[in-house]
């Protein structure tokens, strides 16, 4: 009986030592978790603050309306050509467009009544980025654009010129589209001519190291094929993008729809002549 006693006791000491562990590495867990959940908290905190810049965003709107669109602007047509990568009408036209039927590039005011950033300048940093490949921080010290400004810029830009000149500008050409671009083509010297065919290498500069040789051509430098159809007056009719730069125009023409249409009789139904006959 005492051995059966003193058994009984040993045991319920052990009981009473490992519960006392477990909690105390329990209780000590659990305020490890909290002291890093805090941490953790405290540096998401400390990485969302966001410091203000004063960037005089009028500066920059007076700064872009007198180089460019004053009656009297310091740069002549061809810069503006040359820089916007279209003349001064087309590009006016699209902003009156955008300010109009998109709502990000309206010129609001802010909670101290003061106007945000302009049309022109959403507008011009969208298209210099798009136009020079730069990155969306160069556009800061002369329109005063913010990186993440200049960045949401170029995707409502994009998303906006899609919307609102995408059913006009990429569509399939119409059967009295091939009539007039066959009579104008005859005119030119060229009958029986929509358009020319030609193919572009755009570089590849983040291209992984894996597929270079796969997408590099003559120069040594990875480039992807874009093939487009323009007529005389350069309108896009035909893009096909993607193929690597190893690729010439024939290889590329093989892959590409553009005369899938025909081939699947889709195509729209014109009359023209090849040797006197219709």
């Amino acid at each position: 009986m005492a051995s059966s006693s003193r058994n009984h006791n040993d045991s319920d000491n052990f009981d009473q030592a490992f519960d006392q562990y477990f909690d105390e590495r329990f209780d000590q867990t659990i305020e490890n978790l909290v002291v890093a959940s805090s941490g953790q908290q405290e540096e998401r905190r400390e990485r969302k603050k966001r410091v203000y810049i004063e960037r005089n965003r009028e500066a920059g709107h007076i700064r872009l309306w007198n180089d460019y669109f004053s009656e009297t602007p310091t740069y002549p047509e061809n810069l503006f050509r040359r820089r916007f990568r279209m003349n001064r009408r087309l590009f006016m036209h699209i902003v009156d467009r955008l300010s109009n039927e998109v709502h990000f590039f309206r010129q609001k005011k802010d909670g101290l009544g003061r106007l945000g950033l302009s049309t022109l300048q959403k507008c011009t940093a969208s298209i210099r980025v798009l136009a020079y490949g730069n990155a969306a921080d160069t556009v800061d010290e002369y329109l005063r654009l913010g990186e993440t400004t200049t960045r949401a810029c170029v995707e409502n830009f994009v998303e906006g010129i899609i919307n609102l000149f995408g059913e006009e500008y990429q569509r399939r050409p119409t059967p009295a589209d091939l009539q007039r671009l066959l009579v104008i083509g005859e005119h030119r010297g060229f009958p029986e001519m929509i358009g020319s065919i030609d193919c572009m290498h755009w570089e590849w500069k983040n291209c992984p190291t894996a597929w270079k040789g796969q997408y590099s051509c003559g120069s040594g430098k990875p480039t992807i094929v874009l093939e487009a159809v323009a007529s005389y007056d350069l309108w896009i009719w035909h893009a096909f993008f993607g193929p690597p730069g190893t690729l010439n125009d024939i290889n590329v023409l093989d892959r590409s729809p553009v005369f899938d249409d025909i081939i699947n009789g889709q195509a729209p139904q014109v009359t023209y002549s090849v040797n006197g006959r219709e």
